[in-house]
């Protein structure tokens, strides 16, 4: 990490313990500090996420800001009322994917995309500083000191922004839906049904201590058998704050985020509205997706993991679709982050035109037989010094040659080192990372 509260997507940790209340009001003044007096401030549905909201929201008013609250919505949407209230900061108390246990807070920049980490950096040195030193200067009192302002049509502003996105109603589709007891729950079953697809949702309700567990995109399971209980034509799964979705098309086979940046990417292709011809993943997409890129006309640039290192380089480059195996896809004429619910209309929209099954959309690539290892430690800064795990990595690519891969990386969200290998074959990709996660257990676990 470039500094010690931020790591690939905001500062996280386990509520109340490693992400602290006192670090959430610190980021609350922080935000003021160097984004102006209005801030947009959403969170999932987490139990810790009022404790921590009230800290932030505490924190924005003691340095004279005005905190925006839209209460439990989607990440994306924060992005979207940020821009549109004309705000100088957004923040969203979430841990997207993660154990209810957890928790989040990322900012967003007054156009609704993730800070740099230079900025990330000041904040960091701001809020670690401590003592009277860090705080604005002189506290306003009095009628100078903030007031909270609540967003009422939070959740419909971002359901008819998503619908807005696409040029035809789902009529017809039959689509089921895991909302895995997160920020989606209120919005993309009722944009769906609005559309007039004809909608089964599960995991709808939240207890805050149920975001995540065994659901949701991290947990397919629920989601394949609701598909083949209700004979859905589509399945898709949204993690904890919906900035991601993964499918399942109708037989119950999965559609990553690999596939649908391949679906969508041709589709706008083929309407001449893609431009460089060129579509923005990471060093994580699978290999068979970037063959069948290629085979199509159509360059893919991998950055870095993480959807900020994606959306950089998009706007460098002045793409319009880009994303992460994962399901963080990001439409860049739609909104400026990862959009689980814009998604999602996309793909239902590409199969209500084109009529095709969501198994004859995803033929449009094969995907190569990938296998992750994750690897618990807290030493993953210490991976790129070691000689044993660098011999173990030629190794393997050695072994491989063109018909495959190696990827390993220290996790920016958790203590763990993955080590990602795509082979031909299942046995040969499972075998290779196998032996390379033993050498990592062995000199860093």
């Amino acid at each position: 990490m470039a500094n010690d509260l931020f790591g690939t997507d905001g500062a996280r940790g386990v509520a109340n313990s490693e992400l602290t209340c006192e670090t959430a009001f610190r980021l609350g003044e922080a935000a003021v500090e160097f984004a102006g007096p209005d801030i947009c401030l959403g969170r999932d549905t987490r139990k810790s996420g009022v404790m921590l909201e009230s800290a932030l929201t505490a924190g924005i008013m003691s340095a004279g800001g005005t905190p925006h609250c839209a209460g439990v919505v989607p990440t994306p949407a924060v992005a979207l009322l940020t821009r549109e209230l004309g705000c100088g900061a957004g923040i969203v108390i979430s841990a997207s994917h993660n154990p209810p246990e957890y928790n989040g807070i990322k900012f967003f920049s007054s156009k609704g995309m993730k800070l740099p980490d230079a900025t990330e950096d000041r904040i960091a040195e701001f809020v670690l500083g401590g003592g009277d030193e860090a705080t604005p200067a002189g506290r306003p009192v009095g009628a100078k000191v903030g007031c909270i302002e609540k967003i009422k049509d939070a959740r419909e502003r971002y359901i008819s922004h998503a619908i807005s996105t696409i040029g035809c109603d789902l009529s017809g589709l039959r689509v089921a839906v895991d909302c895995a007891h997160g920020a989606s729950c209120k919005t993309t079953p009722t944009a769906l049904r609005r559309l007039g697809a004809v909608v089964t949702a599960i995991n709808t309700d939240y207890d805050g201590t149920d975001i995540n567990v065994g659901c949701g995109s991290t947990h397919l399971g629920p989601i394949t058998e609701l598909v083949r209980r209700t004979g859905a034509d589509i399945g898709l799964a949204h993690d904890g704050d919906a900035d991601r979705v993964l499918f399942v098309d109708e037989n119950g086979s999965e559609i990553d985020g690999d596939f649908v940046l391949a679906i969508c990417g041709t589709e706008l292709a083929s309407r001449g509205e893609l431009p460089g011809n060129e579509i923005v993943s990471t060093v994580m997409c699978n290999l068979g997706f970037t063959t069948a890129m290629r085979a199509a006309g159509i360059d893919v640039v991998q950055t870095a993991v993480g959807d900020r290192y994606v959306l950089e380089r998009m706007i460098e480059d002045g793409a319009v679709i880009g994303g992460e195996q994962s399901g963080h896809i990001i439409f860049l004429d739609h909104n400026s982050t990862g959009d689980g619910l814009i998604t999602a209309l996309q793909v239902l929209a590409a199969m209500k035109t084109s009529g095709k099954k969501a198994s004859e959309l995803a033929g449009v690539m094969e995907r190569f037989p990938q296998s992750l290892v994750n690897v618990e430690t807290s030493r993953g800064s210490e991976l790129d010094a070691s000689e044993a795990i660098a011999e173990a990595v030629r190794a393997a690519e050695a072994e491989l040659a063109e018909a495959g891969r190696v990827l390993v990386r220290a996790s920016g969200t958790e203590p763990l080192v993955r080590v990602m290998v795509e082979a031909k074959s299942e046995e040969r990709a499972r075998g290779c990372a196998n032996a390379i996660a033993k050498v990592v257990e062995r000199e860093l676990g």
